[in-house]
């Protein structure tokens, strides 16, 4: 599967579909946000652009070739922006260029924007979780609200967890399905849902 698979009309509607089967058996709110990315990275453009253009700079310089030295910064700084651009437009060799560690921490302060933006923790019961997941990253954060004490909840937990990751960085949107449908039981076992439960959060798969 693509990237594009998790922003298909299809898909938003197989989520929310699934949202609302795991929110009939816990008192618990899910919410979804799906990204493109989660953060700029230009940085990492400006290098390797200026990998290029010290790789034409030292050509110029070094090799026994005749080079017109008027043309030497004008050589220099076109490699610089041909780098720049396609660093910037080849997201797999970006991603390739960023550390893993960074591309989680961006997903994860994107998150906790997200969880405030979104309004998740006005919740009566304090019982709001945030999906958030972010495809160049190919990277899931899971942010849960004071009302829900995640190690309380088990191996189950931290398996659907693990299990969305794995599914959102091989991109593979029903493998993400089934495992979000797996906090079904867990969150049923600790937050049963109850006749006056109020849903307070949107099902729908947000951008």
């Amino acid at each position: 599967m693509s990237e594009r698979t998790f922003f298909l009309g299809e898909s938003k509607s197989r989520v929310t579909a699934t949202i609302r089967d795991v929110e009939a058996q816990t008192s618990a709110e899910l919410v979804v946000a799906v990204k493109h990315t989660s953060g700029g990275y230009r940085d990492v453009d400006f290098l390797a652009g200026f990998a290029v253009s010290f790789a034409i700079l030292s050509a110029l310089l070094f090799l026994p070739v005749p080079f017109a030295v008027t043309a030497m910064p004008v050589d220099v700084v076109v490699g610089f922006l041909l780098g720049t651009l396609f660093t910037a437009n080849a997201p797999p060799v970006r991603r390739l260029l960023l550390a893993r560690r960074r591309r989680e921490a961006a997903v994860r302060a994107a998150a906790c924007v997200s969880f405030v933006d979104r309004g998740i923790s006005r919740t009566k019961g304090r019982n709001g979780i945030l999906i958030f997941v972010s495809t160049f990253e190919r990277h899931v954060e899971v942010i849960a609200d004071i009302g829900i004490d995640p190690p309380a909840l088990g191996d189950s937990w931290r398996i659907a967890v693990a299990a969305m990751r794995e599914a959102v960085s091989s991109l593979d949107f029903d493998r993400f399905v089934e495992a979000l449908r797996s906090l079904g039981p867990t969150l049923g076992a600790a937050m049963p849902h109850a006749e006056d439960d109020v849903n307070e959060l949107p099902d729908e798969v947000e951008e």
